[in-house]
């Protein structure tokens, strides 16, 4: 007999092996493919979110950077305590930030404080330059930190003022160069307060930060006056010790100091609080806890702040729907792959699942093992997928991203259980009893009616209102109705496909051959035989194409829009533009106008001091513009603003007009007499203007001489004047200058045609700037050294291109980031609808080589089979991709009237969002030839390999 020692190891010996195990071990490839399938699809849903908020911090920190130092700080402001030390300002300064940092994020890059003295004083020294003879100016000031972003270049930096001593200060060595200060120079500025000149210093950086907002700090500056003349400026620096000195010197000052705010802090997510921690320091609480850490009850607090995060709010809001339509639409896509994954293994799998509820196992107990199976496959992949996109994308916000990695690990545990659940719910056999299978037509009937009735009243809302209100994120409505009809077109071409490609099967039945009807006819059936619709294969394709094609649309739209906004802006496809008082030389005109590319161009006088007369009435102003007619008509046609037709603006239109004949009968010749001064030039006016006119000639008054116009027709804009504030009238420069000879001088020069702006601006400069010397001579120098314009063009200047602006207009990070996110997971989409292509092909194989192998018997050739195969997939993948192109037209024409472009577009335009054929077809060609591709690389390496299978082993169904 058997000890129980004995009998507890045989009992051990025999005890069953876990299931899990066992069944990991017996399916590896399986259960590995599981796995990567688990981890590619929880890393893309979970970097998705990541790269979402990384892309709009970016672009906020971007948008914050350009708007410059003066739009991102705090500006603080006080009464100067003369007997303080310099030090109480670092010590409030400290204690402000202390303060702000709970609320702002603030950066030490561009952080300046001191004391700045309340008046000017003229420097009226003989010997120092006076451009125009005008004194020059001097801003003195007390700015911590000077030496740390200057090299002192002569003298030394100023110390503390001495009783009865002029004030020492140090100016920059550039400004001394200019006026003409020397150090050991006493400044006279007429009053009783003196400084003297003890150091010359030079800027580190001239662009550094630290400069901005401050008057001429590193060079002199050529002001120009409002009552006319020049005068230069410049900054003197005092010592911190020297404050009481320096603030009796100005008549009294004030202590300042600038807090920017670091754009790289900013996150988008938060821009409400941003906002509203602004306006508590504005009028709120701040304000008070920020005076009271100070001890400065009279502390104030200006900032631009609250404008520039309102207008990144607006961008972010008018960039989200865009952002979040791709993402939603992956999402979508890897559901429907992760259901068909479950659902092949489901299937492969069946005859297993039912042999174990004969034998006595529960249904409970076989789903609980397949979930068990799940999660051993999946949580490890997933994990490691979340955490892989959490450090490969770091941001600040990971709640979004987290609940993304848990639906997809829960859809991807699930899946297989619930498939599972469903089969095992029927009885054995392919249909279940005809009642079962009408109560399921039924509810799947219910489910498809309400989806549609969902969609319906999302499109419906959608159109009604619009966009959301303003709001910390994108519209949930907006971003899903794509979706949601891309759901109802899938369920639609599910009902639709199988009788139409049944039909066609059965005209192919006519042909010579049998290929075309077998795969048809196969292809109106499920992998059970049956004429019922295949939602998930379709819908996978759908999401994806529809998806594609609506941004592509959307991206399309913009581009367009961008580039007729760019023509409307600059006038044209090219532009120069000078101040009235330098008109264009007639060389460059000449030169310009045979620029390669150049279809039409004309030079143009604007006259805006122009007042029209009339009895009766006061003067009216309106700006006059002076144009050679067929140039101008064909410039004006080709932007879209303000077509006319030139023959108006010829003699024969004024010689049209009744009373002019009768005069000009009695003397001259009609030519003769349209030269004549008292013969009106022909004008066209704008509509608000034609509506204040009386009959008969209209009389201009320019800054020249006074020009008679009759009206011959009106438009409603005009090239050269892209936003009129008044209005304007636009006349011939032939009879116009025959009358008043200064108005043939230009001053502006637009064109139309392929036109480069590289070559533009060096001809401007060689032969669009006249030589001038004196004064002239400054203030050209003084434009040019403010100037941001390239090729060395002096401000008030202008060289522009339509192709240029509208690259300008492109040039916004969160337009680029967005724009990047969408395609990235547009070809995330494609990618995942392809791989659910290629299950469903996996899914139908080996029901497909049973079928070829006995065609095979009956003398099918090898390349007859593969026709076969294609004949049998292709119409499925075809007609999903094409129902994908018109679900993406159709909710284009849907949704269109809900997006506002102005935003993406970077100007304001009217344009909407309609349907159009190359941007949906270009993704859905793509598609479609990727789709076509794979399924015939499968057919020819998987097919014959099964073929010879099951010619080996028979057919054991």
């Amino acid at each position: 007999m058997l000890t129980y020692r004995e009998r507890g190891r045989r009992g051990d010996e025999h005890r069953p092996a876990p299931w899990v195990r066992t069944r990991l071990r017996s399916a590896r490839t399986a259960a590995a493919l599981t796995a990567v399938l688990a981890f590619v699809t929880v890393l893309t849903v979970t970097a998705l979110p990541r790269a979402t908020d990384r892309g709009a911090n970016s672009a906020l920190a971007a948008f914050a950077q350009d708007r410059g130092v003066k739009a991102t700080s705090l500006h603080l402001t006080a009464r100067p305590r003369p007997d303080t030390p310099a030090a109480e300002l670092d010590s409030a300064r400290d204690r402000l930030v202390g303060q702000i940092t709970g609320d702002l994020p603030l950066t030490r890059d561009g952080e300046h404080r001191g004391t700045r003295a309340l008046t000017d004083r003229a420097m009226l020294n003989d010997g120092y330059d006076r451009p125009g003879g005008m004194a020059p100016q001097l801003h003195l000031l007390y700015l911590q930190g000077l030496a740390g972003h200057a090299t002192l270049t002569d003298g030394a930096w100023p110390g503390p003022a001495a009783p009865g001593e002029p004030l020492p200060i140090a100016v920059s060595r550039r400004a001394a160069d200019t006026i003409g200060l020397r150090v050991g120079d006493t400044v006279d500025s007429g009053a009783a307060a003196r400084a003297r000149i003890v150091g010359l210093y030079r800027a580190d950086d001239p662009h550094d930060r630290y400069w901005q907002e401050l008057p001429c700090p590193e060079r002199a500056c050529l002001k120009t006056l409002d009552g006319g003349g020049v005068r230069w400026e410049t900054a003197g620096f005092a010592a911190g010790d020297s404050r009481p000195a320096l603030l009796a010197w100005g008549g009294g000052g004030e202590d300042f100091w600038r807090l920017p705010v670091d754009p790289h802090a900013l996150r988008a997510d938060r821009l409400a609080a941003l906002r509203s921690g602004v306006a508590s320091y504005l009028a709120g609480p701040g304000a008070v806890l920020a005076a009271e850490a100070t001890g400065r009850p009279d502390l104030t607090l200006g900032t631009l702040l609250p404008e520039v995060l309102a207008e990144a709010t607006a961008r972010h809001r008018a960039t989200a729907p865009l952002a979040a339509i791709g993402p939603a639409g992956v999402a979508g896509v890897a559901a429907v792959v992760l259901c068909l994954a479950a659902a092949l293994a489901a299937d492969r799998r069946t005859a297993e699942l039912r042999l174990l509820q004969a034998r006595g196992g529960s249904r409970a107990g076989i789903l609980l093992r397949l979930l068990g199976e799940s999660a051993v496959t999946v949580l490890p992949a997933a994990g490691a997928a979340t955490a892989l996109a959490l450090v490969l994308l770091p941001t600040p916000r990971w709640t979004a991203a987290v609940l993304a990695a848990v639906a997809a690990t829960l859809l991807a545990v699930l899946a297989l259980p619930v498939r599972a659940a469903a089969l095992l719910s029927r009885p054995p056999g392919t249909g279940g009893p005809p009642d079962g299978a009408r109560a399921s037509g039924r509810r799947r009937a219910v489910g498809e009616l309400l989806v549609l009735a969902v969609t319906g009243a999302a499109v419906a809302e959608v159109r009604r209102r619009g966009a959301a209100p303003p709001a910390s994120g994108p519209d949930p409505l907006l971003v899903t109705a794509p979706l949601l009809v891309a759901l109802s077109g899938g369920l639609l071409l599910a009902r639709i496909q199988p009788p139409v490609v049944g039909r066609l099967a059965a005209l192919a039945r006519r042909g010579r051959g049998p290929i075309a009807f077998l795969g048809l006819a196969r292809s109106a059936r499920d992998s059970g035989g049956r004429h019922r619709p295949a939602v998930l294969p379709a819908l996978a394709l759908l999401l994806a194409v529809t998806t594609a094609g609506f941004g592509a649309t959307l991206l399309d739209t913009v581009d367009g829009a961008r580039l007729r906004a760019a023509r409307t802006a600059v006038g044209g496809d090219a532009a120069v533009l000078v101040p009235q008082d330098a008109p264009l030389p007639g060389a460059f005109v000449t030169a310009a106008d045979a620029l390669p590319g150049v279809r039409a161009s004309t030079g143009v006088r604007i006259e805006r001091q122009t007042y029209l007369l009339g009895a009766g009435r006061l003067a009216v102003q309106v700006t006059l513009v002076v144009v050679e007619p067929r140039a101008y008509a064909e410039i004006a046609r080709t932007v879209g603003a303000g077509a006319f037709d030139p023959a108006l603006l010829t003699d024969a239109a004024v010689l049209a007009d009744p009373a002019v004949l009768v005069d000009t009968a009695q003397s001259d010749t009609a030519p003769s007499a349209a030269a004549r001064p008292d013969v009106p030039v022909p004008a066209l006016v704008s509509p608000g203007l034609a509506a204040q006119l009386t009959p008969g000639p209209q009389r201009l008054r320019t800054p020249g001489g006074e020009l008679l116009a009759t009206v011959v027709g009106t438009t409603p804009a005009t090239p050269a004047l892209p936003e009129a504030v008044r209005e304007f009238v636009v006349v011939p420069v032939g009879a116009a200058a025959a009358r008043l000879p200064e108005l043939a001088r230009p001053d502006n020069w637009f064109a139309v045609g392929d036109i480069d702006g590289d070559r533009l601006r060096p001809l401007f400069a060689a032969r669009g700037l006249a030589d001038a010397s004196g004064l002239a001579g400054l203030l050209r120098e003084e434009a040019r050294e403010v100037s941001e314009e390239p090729g060395g063009i002096p401000d008030g200047y202008l060289v522009r291109t339509a192709r240029e602006t509208a690259a300008a207009l492109a040039a916004d990070p969160l337009q680029h980031s967005t724009v990047r996110l969408f395609r990235s997971a547009a070809v995330a989409g494609v990618a995942f609808s392809l791989l659910a292509v290629l299950l469903t092909v996996l899914r139908a194989s080996p029901d497909r080589a049973a079928v070829l192998a006995r065609l095979r018997t009956m003398g099918l050739r090898p390349r007859e089979g593969l026709a076969l195969i294609v004949a049998e997939t292709v119409p499925q993948t075809l007609a999903a991709v094409a129902g994908g192109a018109v679900v993406a037209a159709g909710a284009v024409a849907l949704l269109g009237p809900a997006f506002d472009l102005s935003l993406l577009v970077g100007a304001p335009v009217a344009d909407r969002l309609v349907p159009r054929v190359l941007p949906v077809l270009l993704p859905t060609a793509g598609v479609a030839l990727l789709v076509c591709a794979a399924v015939v690389l499968e057919a020819a390496v998987s097919g014959r390999r099964q073929i010879a299978t099951e010619l080996r082993a028979g057919d054991r169904r």
